[in-house]
């Protein structure tokens, strides 16, 4: 699954043509009664039973129609999409990374579906993919699927009760820790384990202030989650100042950690054979009995707001078939179809069909973590942030012991200089 979605720098993207652009459909307006549709999905995380559900449901309910699924990769999101939805031969219905959305939305490339929104599941959508699909109040993009951060844990490492707020995990993380073991895993590059702490504490990354992004670090909320990130830096982990959370499993697999929060797929890292040529888990030892819980907020029963990865799917401006587009992403937003998906470990588009998720401790976990997922800024200049490496810079030296406030001013400065461009 996919579960750090990084956003891509659309505006700069190639305008290589896509040899296998294929669309096709009967033009809007036109009297032809048959005709194609192009669904693009990215990568392998769509099971081949959703695929032939779509294709299935969609050629029953409109005769004479057919529906191709193409699989694209997410290097084709950044090189060829651009491309092919500017072109005269777009694909009808697509699958993007949901903070990818912005960047398409802004160039004009997704169509206005606002008028599917309740048709599609309303308020029982997962807001930040909403969020990060909209546009001014317009929804462009809906949630596909999501995947998001729970809190891992071995008994070999941490035998104690589970945390109910986030200053008591803070805490556990600080009696947990040794000279060779973090009671928390949080290398300093890490800046998706990093928000929850400013989320919680109610500060922002950035809010918009009529046409202007005003930098959320340095308010009050912002420095307290900063100031707590801080002593887990500090007093909480022996990971890397300068550390990023590539392959966080071999640590944990190593006893080197107590509590690890990593997208729910690393569950398969952990599990994997110990005897795996590329990257072996150790399902014997601190796979062992695995659990997970999501994180928790500042009072006892929330739960902390994490950054959730996973995609959004939309109807292309420039498909010629935007009706049957349409008919298409309401199947794909069906229970039938999202139960699919569910099934199979991913988190549904809508909360009320997670009780199709597989009956499992993390799993169920995971489901209730995106529930409570929040969304960076839906600025189609987002991209630039995340490539700039400049909330990553911060954390590094914060995780340092440098100056919060003066660091978390310095941010959102550097966020609203590009944002704001």
């Amino acid at each position: 699954m996919k579960k750090t979605l990084g956003a891509l720098s659309l505006l700069g993207a190639s305008a290589l043509a896509l040899s296998a652009c294929a669309a096709g459909g009967t033009p809007s307006g036109s009297t032809e009664e048959t005709g194609e549709l192009t669904v693009w999905l990215v990568g392998t995380d769509t099971p081949q039973e959703a695929r032939d559900h779509l294709k299935k449901t969609f050629e029953a309910e409109n005769d004479g129609w057919t529906l191709t699924v193409e699989e694209k990769t997410w290097a084709d999101t950044a090189d060829n999409y651009v491309a092919a939805l500017s072109s005269n031969d777009a694909p009808d219905v697509v699958e993007v990374g949901n903070t990818q959305a912005p960047g398409f939305i802004a160039q004009g490339m997704l169509a206005d579906i606002t008028d599917l929104r309740e048709e599609l599941g309303g308020d029982d959508l997962l807001q930040s993919f909403v969020d990060l699909g909209s546009e001014d109040g317009t929804l462009y993009a809906a949630p596909y699927y999501a995947g998001s951060r729970v809190v891992f844990f071995s008994p070999r490492t941490h035998d104690g009760e589970v945390p109910a707020t986030l200053e008591e995990y803070v805490q556990a993380g600080i009696e947990g820790t040794t000279a060779s073991k973090s009671g928390i895993y949080a290398p300093g590059k890490d800046w998706y384990n990093a928000l929850p702490f400013v989320w919680a504490n109610g500060g922002e990354i950035a809010t918009q202030d009529g046409d202007r992004w005003v930098g959320g670090f340095s308010s009050d909320g912002g420095v307290a989650g900063l100031e707590m990130l801080q002593d887990v830096y500090e007093n909480a982990t022996i990971a890397p100042a300068d550390g990023d959370e590539t392959d966080p499993q071999v640590p944990f697999c190593a006893d080197e950690i107590g509590f690890l929060s990593a997208p729910a797929w690393v569950k398969w890292s952990i599990l994997a054979p110990a005897d795996a040529e590329a990257a072996p888990g150790c399902p014997d030892e601190a796979g062992k009995d695995l659990a997970a819980f999501a994180l928790p907020g500042m009072t006892a029963g929330d739960v902390a707001p994490v950054f959730a990865g996973g995609s959004n799917i939309a109807v292309a401006a420039k498909s010629d078939a935007p009706d049957k587009a349409k008919a298409a992403l309401g199947i794909i937003l069906s229970e039938g179809y999202q139960q699919i998906l569910a099934e199979n470990g991913l988190i549904p588009a809508r909360t009320a069909f997670a009780s199709h998720l597989p009956d499992d401790q993390i799993t169920a976990e995971a489901a209730k973590a995106a529930a409570s997922s929040k969304a960076v800024p839906a600025s189609p200049n987002w991209a630039e942030v995340e490539s700039s490496g400049v909330i990553k810079d911060a954390l590094v030296k914060i995780a340092q012991g440098g100056d919060v406030p003066a660091l978390a001013a310095e941010l959102d400065s550097q966020i609203e200089a590009i944002l704001n461009k």
